[in-house]
């Protein structure tokens, strides 16, 4: 997820302007064709991307581009923008409730449960009714509360959708984000807290949202954290650290390896690229992260 300037902002301070994405039809058809099956995809991961970080062109133009690049997915969509996405074959991997989304003021804070609650259930027969399966949650941020209370509240909440969930086929996913850096107080900030939430709650149908920038910050130890606990985690971010940037040797984790431990896992769901592009060609970065991470 985005950082707290970004999210409230809509990303006002990335510079606009990309490389034109069907540059690619000027090459002779053989050329493109043999540039197309040189960067075909191996189909191990799925792929998608968070459209926030690329907020700067439309959503349909961002459809646009991940056809072009050749996965199908894009994350964090509400349902507004759900019949762009079905215009041109693209899935969303990751949904919003209808209403107004908060990182700050989540399920660990009784004072929201109302307003959650309803959302949610209010979103689940339309996810149903497109095709989707999964939605994200937030904790909310401690504003002094300890973590036990926090938990309480947020299973307490939560237990009061999940049978709506379960009987849909919706799965719910809360999102670990940093504390340190991006997301001051923020309650749900270490794998460990968000895996006892998962087994209060006790359902297939909750999960983590495990964020590789954000555990990176918060407690490192990637790897040996998706292989302690991935059969919490239902969903991956990726982000390059420091910086939230491209995903590539200007940073410090080592993507494909990370990739490569997701897999052993045995895990089938979607990875999305959440770096803020800082290139000049804003859709050669999406593309690269793409095939660093298509192991």
């Amino acid at each position: 997820m985005p950082n707290n300037q970004s999210r409230r902002s809509a990303i006002k301070n990335i510079v606009a302007g990309t490389a034109a994405i069907g540059a690619s039809s000027m090459l002779p058809s053989f050329s493109f064709a043999e540039q197309k099956k040189s960067t075909a995809l191996k189909g191990n991961i799925n792929h998608s991307v968070c459209q926030w970080t690329y907020s700067f062109i439309t959503v349909e133009e961002l459809c646009k581009a991940v056809k072009d690049i050749g996965f199908n997915a894009i994350d964090l969509m509400g349902p507004k923008d759900w019949p762009m996405l079905q215009k041109y074959g693209i899935y969303s991997s990751m949904c919003y409730i209808a209403g107004e989304v908060s990182l700050t003021k989540g399920f660990n804070d009784k004072a929201n449960h109302e307003y959650l609650i309803k959302q949610y259930l209010d979103v689940i027969p339309m996810m149903v009714k497109a095709g989707y399966k999964d939605v994200i949650c937030f904790s909310g941020s401690r504003n002094g509360m300890d973590d036990w209370t926090g938990l309480d509240n947020c299973t307490v909440g939560l237990q009061k959708i999940m049978p709506a969930a379960e009987k849909a086929g919706i799965t719910l996913h809360m999102e670990l984000l940093n504390s340190k850096v991006d997301h001051k107080d923020y309650m749900c900030d270490h794998t460990k807290w968000g895996v006892e939430l998962c087994k209060r709650i006790g359902s297939p149908n909750f999960k983590l949202l495990y964020d590789i920038y954000h555990m990176q910050i918060d407690e490192g130890d990637v790897i040996r954290t998706i292989r302690d606990y991935h059969q919490y985690i239902g969903h991956y971010h990726t982000g390059g650290v420091p910086g939230r940037h491209e995903i590539d040797d200007s940073q410090e984790l080592y993507y494909p390896a990370i990739m490569k431990a997701i897999l052993e896992t045995g895990y089938k769901g979607y990875v999305a690229q959440e770096f803020i592009p800082a290139a000049e060609d804003k859709i050669a970065s999406l593309r690269k992260a793409i095939q660093i991470c298509d192991v």
